[in-house]
């Protein structure tokens, strides 16, 4: 008895340390799951866009799309997506959609934080949709390239103005959806990161009609080293620019004198592969840009 009593006394303080550690971890659990939640829209701040001179092109009423965060839309094979649009959405006027892919081993609500494009582009006008990460084939691409003609059953989107983005093989998704057959009408300018595609993986794929590209790529990138500058060569080549690039004020390198106009830039960084840019305002300029 004495013994049994003794070992009580002894394992008591193991009890009570286990109850502490359980206290002080369980809140850190609760905020990791809150955190990487799909739906998790604690980073979602939507800004006002200025619809200063724009014409509606949408029938009033006709679209029932909400304003400001809204989470948990699917394609029909399953894939999720969350929407972001003005705080001020009008559903009268067209707005270009920028579509975010997901790098692996991350959702649609990490993407979010991780790019932090929301807030500036959503007050640019766009609306946002981020994807989660399917394993990557033609067949889950072309899943992802139906994301626009869903979102545009719910809200005013210009046709004219689909723009893709992505990291890793999020950036992999945007290029590939550029020039593979079933889907290459769908972007009207792409903008992939760290993409996983060398010039070994397009010299044997058909040029695409010329597309406005901004190709972004660390030169620190040790898992796809020296991929970009490869990309941007052959989106160059297809659009049918100059060879030699020249260094912009913002950094990249712009191919001149391409076909229709279109613009082809390479900005490379400095970041290792697993990290964003981080360049969103030469970003969303590119895209505002497109289409004017």
């Amino acid at each position: 008895m004495f013994k049994a009593y003794l070992d009580k006394l002894k394992a008591a303080p193991t009890i009570r340390n286990n109850v502490f550690k359980l206290l002080f971890v369980l809140p850190i659990l609760l905020t990791l799951i809150v955190f990487f939640s799909e739906d998790n829209d604690q980073y979602s701040q939507v800004g006002s866009a200025s619809y200063a001179g724009a014409n509606p092109q949408c029938v009033a009423g006709k679209l029932d799309g909400e304003s400001g965060a809204v989470n948990g839309e699917s394609t029909l094979e399953g894939i999720k997506y969350n929407i972001r649009t003005p705080l001020n959405y009008d559903a009268t006027i067209a707005h270009p959609l920028l579509l975010v892919f997901s790098p692996a081993g991350s959702n649609r609500a990490k993407t979010e934080k991780t790019t932090a494009l929301t807030l500036k582009a959503t007050t640019a006008g766009f609306i946002v949709a981020y994807a989660d990460h399917p394993e990557l084939s033609p067949t889950s691409t072309i899943e992802l390239g139906t994301i626009p003609g869903l979102v545009a059953k719910q809200w005013c989107i210009d046709q004219e103005r689909i723009f893709v983005t992505g990291h890793s093989d999020g950036g992999t998704a945007a290029m590939a959806l550029a020039f593979m057959a079933g889907t290459k009408q769908i972007p009207k300018a792409i903008a992939p990161s760290a993409a996983g595609i060398d010039y070994q993986d397009l010299r044997d794929h058909t040029c695409p009609d010329p597309i406005p590209v901004m190709i972004m790529h660390s030169v620190n990138d040790r898992l796809f080293p020296k991929y970009g500058r490869q990309t941007s060569g052959w989106w160059a080549t297809c659009n049918q620019c100059e060879p030699i690039p020249e260094k912009l004020a913002n950094g990249c390198m712009a191919y001149s004198g391409c076909a229709k106009g279109v613009k082809t830039w390479y900005c490379e960084g400095d970041k290792p592969h697993a990290q964003w840019p981080g360049i969103n305002e030469t970003l969303l300029d590119f895209l505002v840009s497109v289409g004017r």
